[in-house]
C-alpha cells in the first residue's frame, strides 16, 4: 500500500473524506469481497467482516468530541452508519451467494 511516513496512504489526515470513502468502496470493498458468492459464511466471519468494516469506518472519520465531557472518543456503530450508509456486507455477501447458487441451478436444470 502507498505509504508516507508510518502512516498508510488511506488513513493520512491531509487526504478528504470523500475521497477515503471512495477508495473504500470502490477498491478496498471489492478486494475484500473477492469471491464471496462462493463462501459459506459461518457467525464468527460475519462478526469479523462487520469489525472489519466499522475500523476502516473509523479510521476514515476518525474520533468524535463527546458534548457532555469534552472529551474525545471512538465513533459508535451507528454514528458511523449514520455518516456513511453502506449496505451491509453480510448481506451483499448472502446475495451473492444466491446469485451463484441461482446460475449453478439455472445449468444443471438445462441437462
Amino acid at each position: 500500500m502507498l505509504s508516507f511516513d508510518s502512516e498508510p496512504f488511506v488513513f493520512q489526515f491531509a487526504i478528504q473524506k470523500f475521497l477515503k470513502i471512495d477508495i473504500y468502496c470502490n477498491i478496498i470493498l471489492p478486494f475484500d469481497l473477492y469471491g464471496c458468492g462462493t463462501w459459506s459464511l459461518t457467525l464468527r466471519e460475519e462478526c469479523r467482516l462487520r469489525e472489519f468494516k466499522n475500523r476502516v469506518l473509523r479510521r476514515i472519520f476518525g474520533p468524535k468530541r463527546d458534548k457532555a465531557t469534552g472529551e474525545w472518543r471512538k465513533q459508535h456503530n451507528e454514528e458511523l452508519n449514520d455518516l456513511h450508509s453502506s449496505p451491509n456486507i453480510v448481506r451483499v455477501i448472502i446475495s451473492k451467494e444466491k446469485i451463484e447458487m441461482g446460475g449453478v441451478c439455472s445449468t444443471q436444470g438445462g441437462e
